[in-house]
């Protein structure tokens, strides 16, 4: 399998927005914060077409219990798939490719901030971006690249980056604080 990284595309925001309020009714008030994450909510990038959308949850349990209306959604339920406290779905589109990863957490997980401080990271240093960017390019490059290498390629840049990210994060909401 040959994995393709595309140019940003500025519709994925209004992606990420229609089918953030169809989970938001399919998972009820349960769904207390939903975001976009992932290189798709990252402009002048290269990324993967799929929309990665993190839901922060009040009960997790809650989540399983209304996995019936994910799959009426076209979510496939992949239960923690490898991450102890979470809840992945994954749709497809018509013709066989992913569309949409959802990552559910708990309030208060530390997955929820490791997310959201990559994100908002590499939002806000656009030279990290562009690394970034440039090392997908270069992964992607070859004429046949698993699903493992393109991922093993990728976490030192994400595991280095994001340990900055979590910094900055806490000292960015610390300083949000003390401005109100």
């Amino acid at each position: 399998m040959t994995y393709a990284v595309v140019p940003h595309n500025p519709l994925w925001k209004q992606a990420f927005g229609v089918e953030a309020a169809a989970l938001q009714a399919a998972l009820g008030v349960n769904a207390a914060k939903l975001h976009h994450i992932g290189s798709t909510a990252i402009p002048n990038i290269l990324a993967k077409p799929i929309i990665d959308i993190l839901i922060e949850v009040s009960l997790l349990q809650q989540v399983d219990a209304r996995a019936l209306r994910m799959h009426a959604l076209g979510y496939e339920v992949m239960g923690a798939f490898g991450i102890p406290g979470r809840r992945f779905f994954r749709k497809f589109d018509g013709m066989g490719p992913r569309t949409h990863h959802v990552h559910i957490f708990q309030q208060g997980s530390a997955h929820v901030a490791r997310h959201l401080a990559f994100r908002d990271f590499l939002l806000a240093h656009p030279q990290k971006a562009q690394e970034y960017s440039q090392l997908k390019a270069d992964l992607t490059q070859g004429s046949d690249i698993s699903r493992e290498d393109y991922l093993d390629g990728k976490d030192p840049f994400i595991e280095e980056t994001e340990e900055q990210a979590l910094v900055w994060f806490s000292f960015s909401r610390i300083a949000a604080a003390r401005l109100k």
